[in-house]
């Protein structure tokens, strides 16, 4: 399958920490444009990106118990410039992505988030699924919290790149289970969207 090269992530940005946390509010309204390529690459190399090398290999933008990274991300695209509207799956060790569907999702994926619309005018949405046997083989039950937990900080870094990048975005959590799953027609249970735009 081809690949779409993302640009390479930014490391270093203009906004502290510190005012990045202090200022990141969840926002349901979004400007009337798109997003450039780079924007949506660093969104998603913040949620899962490879990060710095440490004694146990590469190390991952959110961290993971016992290293099972039971999440993959989706990227649902309207508007960002370079790509054209439709699903795309992000594969972080080329931080690239890979195209599963064409046609803009978003309208059908608002209805199926129970009428939420913004998720209809952001220019992207990025979705959390989970593979919870990836973390339950390992943990047993205990496991389906552990991939709750690290789905908090996947959202968290989403939450906090996107106030970088002077953007606005929220964690949707309340959506038809099924209907989402049928729209995206991947394996794997979706466990929370985050529309992403301009403010």
């Amino acid at each position: 399958m081809d690949k779409i090269s993302l640009p390479q992530p930014e490391i270093k940005g203009c906004l502290s920490l510190e005012e990045a946390i202090h200022d990141r509010i969840s926002r349901r309204s979004f400007k009337d444009q798109g997003l450039s390529l780079a924007q949506a690459g660093q969104l998603l190399w913040s949620a899962g990106g490879l990060g710095a090398e440490g004694a146990a290999g590469v190390s991952r933008a959110a961290p993971s118990a016992g290293a099972t990274y039971p999440l993959e991300l989706y990227l649902v695209a309207g508007k960002v410039e370079g790509l054209a509207p439709g699903l795309y799956h992000y594969v972080h060790r080329a931080h690239a992505l890979a195209m599963l569907q064409w046609g803009d999702l978003r309208a059908k994926l608002a209805r199926a988030c129970l009428g939420q619309e913004m998720v209809a005018q952001a220019p992207l949405s990025i979705v959390l699924v989970a593979h919870y046997e990836r973390t339950t083989r390992r943990y047993g039950e205990r496991g389906y919290r552990y991939v709750y937990m690290e789905a908090g900080y996947v959202s968290q870094n989403i939450y906090l790149q996107a106030e970088a990048l002077q953007l606005g975005t929220v964690a949707v959590g309340a959506f038809d289970d099924a209907a989402v799953k049928e729209i995206l027609a991947v394996e794997g249970a979706p466990l929370l969207l985050m529309p992403v735009g301009a403010r």
